[in-house]
């Protein structure tokens, strides 16, 4: 993620933090940046796996029900978060439940079963 983390290239604490503040602010996290995780509610802790992902500057990101248990409200921000993410230039792989909010970031999407491809579901472009 070019425009968004750059921790490979820090030299000092002070740059190390400032560039997990931007990861923070991107999974919109800056208010809750002094908290403990476990005080954080579910949106937050998922938001904050996320985060924490980012911070190794990945180029495939996998996310497993990221999505799961989240209100209708905050999955679509969490479906937009995702959406910038991949648009940052990381390939997302995303394993999902939902499939009827997620499909409208995926290029490519497959039904498994018991670890087989049982179908490749049609996806808008």
């Amino acid at each position: 993620m070019k425009s968004i983390i750059h921790f490979w290239s820090v030299n000092t604490i002070k740059e190390a933090r400032n560039e997990a503040l931007k990861v923070l602010d991107f999974c919109n996290l800056t208010e809750q940046k002094d908290k403990l995780a476990k005080s954080l509610p579910i949106a937050g802790r998922k938001r904050l796996e996320i985060a924490r992902a980012l911070a190794t500057k990945p180029e495939l990101l996998l996310l497993d029900e990221s999505a799961a248990r989240l209100n209708p409200g905050v999955l679509d921000e969490t479906i937009e978060m995702i959406k910038k993410i991949n648009q940052e230039g990381v390939t997302i792989f995303l394993i999902e439940m939902n499939v009827t909010r997620t499909l409208a970031i995926c290029d490519r999407a497959y039904v498994l079963e018991n670890g087989r491809n049982v179908s490749k579901i049609p996806v808008r472009n």
